[in-house]
């Protein structure tokens, strides 16, 4: 798959909320040698969870608003020049005082390492969020990543976000984003940010510190007390959904060489919101997702093809 498919048109707008940041990708060619050198293919590319799930969006011709915070360096200006020009509504607020995140990507054997300076995307507040949903009156659905609520300088924003989100009659998704500072700030907080919400999504790792066992079906299980859907991403393993209904789909993940596994989530999580915003069965939206992962980790760096 080359070219955006527009299976998202019946989706309606969505508002993501979260991280902009520059992403430098080093594509390891063996295990890092520690104290010395290690050969590596390296790139700079724009990155962060919710600009990447917004780039994702827009390339499945989504409407999409992205809502977040960069400096005003250069770096800032040509995170925001690039989203544009992919399709992406830009309420980023710019702030002389902090830098652009960056963050250092160690891609190796399937799995990814980050290094991270959120900057300028801990000033994200949640006055951002309301002028951004004043300013998208078309919007149906907002997709929180989690990161701003795993910071306390920033979990004002997201916190609004949610709350402005039900307040306008949106439907809400929130992705667990990671599962160190989830950990951090534990499990029962962070379910008590997110409860009600209409999707959550969450990979293995991450399922693991919010939920019991090692099952991933009973860990989707649990977690769809809190949230209305829950969806485990397993990445080569594939995905569970679960609901409230009792519903629970399993699919497999589509056989792929992989290449870099940065953002494959992301492109996951908005080929998900896509189908099922627009209607689609759980399934259905879980091969959709699945699909667009495929070609996430195919490709070096966490943006679409182009």
């Amino acid at each position: 798959m080359t070219g955006p498919v527009p299976v998202g048109r019946g989706a309606g707008r969505v508002v993501v909320v979260g991280d902009v940041v520059t992403d430098v990708v080093a594509v390891l060619a063996c295990a890092p040698a520690t104290g010395s050198d290690t050969p590596a293919r390296i790139s700079f590319t724009g990155g962060g969870q919710a600009a990447n799930t917004a780039a994702w969006l827009a390339h499945q011709r989504v409407p999409v608003t992205l809502v977040g915070a960069v400096g005003t360096d250069d770096t800032g200006r040509a995170r925001v020049a690039e989203l544009t020009g992919l399709g992406v509504d830009c309420a980023v607020t710019r702030h002389p005082d902090a830098p652009t995140g960056t963050v250092i990507v160690l891609a190796a054997a399937g799995e990814r390492t980050m290094v991270t300076e959120r900057g300028a995307n801990l000033r994200l507040s949640a006055a951002d969020v309301d002028a951004a949903l004043a300013g998208a009156p078309d919007a149906r659905h907002l997709h929180l990543s989690a990161y701003p609520l795993l910071d306390a300088a920033s979990r004002g924003a997201g916190l609004r976000a949610l709350a402005a989100a039900r307040e306008r009659g949106l439907t809400t998704s929130v992705d667990a984003a990671s599962a160190v500072p989830l950990r951090r700030v534990g499990a029962a907080a962070f379910l008590g940010w997110v409860r009600d919400v209409d999707l959550l999504l969450a990979n293995a790792d991450e399922a693991s510190v919010l939920a019991d066992g090692a099952d991933p079906v009973a860990q989707a299980r649990a977690l769809a007390r809190v949230a209305h859907r829950v969806v485990v991403k397993r990445g080569g393993a594939g995905a569970v959904w679960a609901d409230r209904a009792g519903t629970v789909v399993k699919v497999a993940a589509r056989p792929v060489e992989v290449v870099d596994v940065t953002g494959a989530g992301d492109a996951f999580a908005a080929g998900l919101l896509a189908a099922w915003a627009g209607g689609a069965a759980p399934a259905v939206a879980l091969e959709r997702a699945g699909d667009l992962g495929a070609v996430a980790v195919a490709t070096v760096g966490a943006r679409p093809p182009g």
